[in-house]
């Protein structure tokens, strides 16, 4: 756009602001605006009408091209897949030499089909889609002279608009004399400016719409005759298909079953076709989840139980009926069962508590704040963990375990509670608190 052509954009936006929302008189011929309606009309469906006869040349170019590629597509298929090339003497032919065979003649057929109806596609091309350009190219230049008479509108409503201002002031001045001659000016070369261009296009878009149907006339029978010269063409040349590989006596879905034949239950048949990887454990095993030796069946209850019964165990707390008295002979009792030790080894005890002599008593540990019960030992859950045999105790990472029973070997199983649910868990997978 021009500076001078800015300049009357600006100008003319005021009047064309109040013409949009219906303010103040706008100039409204009937007429003309009925001939722009069908104009408008004309450019849209001329525009349908130059792509959709478009789009139909790329789509019968394109069957064939896509048909030719499919016929390709088969042969690849039906050649050998096993054998090796470099060794002719050991080449095993596994393809279908008849199926490619029939593949190479059915894409002879389509390429001399391509090449037979060239000349139709190309009447295409010259007798419907570049007359539609030319209307088109015909459309965009009446498209601006009515452009033109819109702007010539708009500066007779806004030069009208402007000396009926300056008129209807009851006391003028010399100066409102001067502006009403210069209003009347303006509103009489506004006035034949507009008037050349709405009675041009009155006059002259209705013989465009006679002219129009005079084009579109033979344009469709154009048209209408060399579809039917590709759909003949096409008929006839693939009527005349003489492919052995083709059963075209038979019935479609007849042909089709008998070249098929079981090969779909084949398929169906192979284990590939059945598997589905669930992504789960096998049944009957369980392994923990840092990959420690699996532990199944029902004796996995009972090998975790004496792993924790085993020498490793911690002694029992302390407790005041358990203090030996001064008179005892070994300090301990070796015979109690919560302790767990070889004779043997109760037996050096006592002999190093004679030689030291009587031990002092421990100091009592001190009691609870709240009960006389000792507090319940905790650890946090480190990672996930889903139970994997019945007894196990699912948590997540962050979860707080009260101990019901452990053992000092991070590595074995433990039990321990959350809430109401209680269960054994793997020890490594949890941290003690305040750790």
């Amino acid at each position: 756009m021009s500076w001078k052509g800015f300049q009357k954009g600006v100008t003319r936006a005021p009047q064309q602001f109040r013409q949009r929302f219906n303010l103040g008189e706008n100039t409204k011929d009937a007429v003309y605006v009925d001939a722009e309606r069908r104009f408008n009309e004309l450019e849209k469906e001329t525009k349908r009408l130059h792509d959709e006869s478009k789009k139909y040349f790329d789509a019968i170019n394109g069957m064939l091209s896509h048909q030719i590629e499919f016929s390709k597509a088969i042969a690849e298929i039906y050649k050998p897949i096993s054998g090796r090339m470099s060794d002719p003497d050991s080449y095993v032919v596994d393809g279908n030499p008849e199926g490619i065979k029939a593949c190479e003649e059915y894409e002879a057929i389509v390429k001399d089909l391509q090449t037979s109806l060239q000349p139709e596609l190309e009447m295409i091309e010259t007798r419907v889609i570049r007359p539609a350009d030319e209307l088109l190219d015909i459309i965009k230049v009446i498209q601006k002279t009515a452009t033109k008479r819109d702007h010539k509108q708009l500066d007779y409503d806004r030069h009208n608009a402007s000396l009926k201002k300056i008129q209807d002031k009851k006391e003028k001045t010399l100066k409102d004399e001067k502006a009403i001659y210069k209003a009347e000016n303006d509103v009489e070369q506004s006035t034949q400016e507009f008037d050349y261009y709405n009675n041009l296009l009155k006059d002259e878009l209705p013989k465009l719409f006679r002219l129009e149907r005079e084009f579109i006339g033979p344009l469709f029978q154009s048209f209408y005759y060399m579809q039917l010269n590709v759909f003949y063409t096409l008929h006839e040349r693939m009527q005349s298909i003489d492919v052995g590989y083709f059963d075209l006596q038979s019935d479609v879905e007849a042909a089709f079953a008998k070249k098929r034949g079981d090969a779909q239950d084949q398929a169906e048949a192979l284990g590939i076709v059945r598997f589905k990887a669930t992504g789960g454990k096998k049944p009957g095993s369980k392994f923990t989840p840092s990959g420690k030796l699996s532990l199944d069946g029902k004796s996995s209850a009972a090998t975790r139980r004496s792993t924790l019964d085993s020498s490793d165990a911690p002694p029992p707390p302390y407790s005041a009926s358990a203090v030996p008295s001064q008179g005892s002979s070994s300090g301990l009792d070796v015979s109690g069962a919560g302790i767990g030790r070889a004779n043997s080894t109760g037996g050096a005890w006592g002999a190093a508590a004679k030689a030291k002599g009587a031990a002092p008593p421990p100091p009592k540990p001190k009691p609870s704040r709240l009960s006389g019960a000792p507090a319940a030992e905790t650890v946090t859950a480190l990672y996930d963990y889903e139970a994997q045999a019945e007894g196990d105790l699912s948590f997540t990472a962050g979860d707080v375990i009260e101990i019901i029973e452990r053992s000092d070997n991070d590595n074995e199983w433990w039990t321990g509670r959350i809430g109401v649910k209680s269960g054994q868990f793997p020890g490594e997978r949890s941290l003690p608190i305040g750790i």
